[in-house]
């Protein structure tokens, strides 16, 4: 943020700009938006996953992509907090937290509207 914005009380949002900028590299990448997507309308996974887990077989699978960059990708949205994972046996199944994205939900609607968000 610049010193003009600090000096309006306007630090971006209100939010924590270190809480948010990685979720914003997160979604910044396509291959991160369309695991992202995944997540939320389902995979149709194999059998492997339960209804609301999905595991790193069914991204590399539906986008095309190898598994080391799929796990690539799970580290980033795991890291920025906008997924958790749960490791069950050989398996780790991945969701989406959906209350991650507030902070950066916020931000852009502040953007919009041209008020700082709470």
């Amino acid at each position: 943020m610049n010193r003009a914005a600090k000096e309006n009380g306007r630090a971006g949002a209100g939010a924590d700009p270190e809480s948010i900028d990685p979720v914003f590299r997160a979604i910044a990448s396509r291959p991160r938006r369309d695991i992202l997507r995944l997540l939320v309308e389902g995979t149709d996974a194999s059998s492997c996953c339960g209804v609301h887990d999905a595991c790193s077989c069914d991204f590399a699978e539906k986008l095309g992509l190898s598994p080391a960059t799929v796990s690539h990708h799970m580290k980033v949205l795991i890291e920025s907090g906008v997924v958790s994972s749960v490791k069950r046996g050989l398996w780790v199944y991945y969701r989406i937290v959906p209350e991650a994205f507030d902070p950066v939900t916020s931000e852009i609607l502040s953007w919009s509207t041209g008020a700082p968000s709470e």
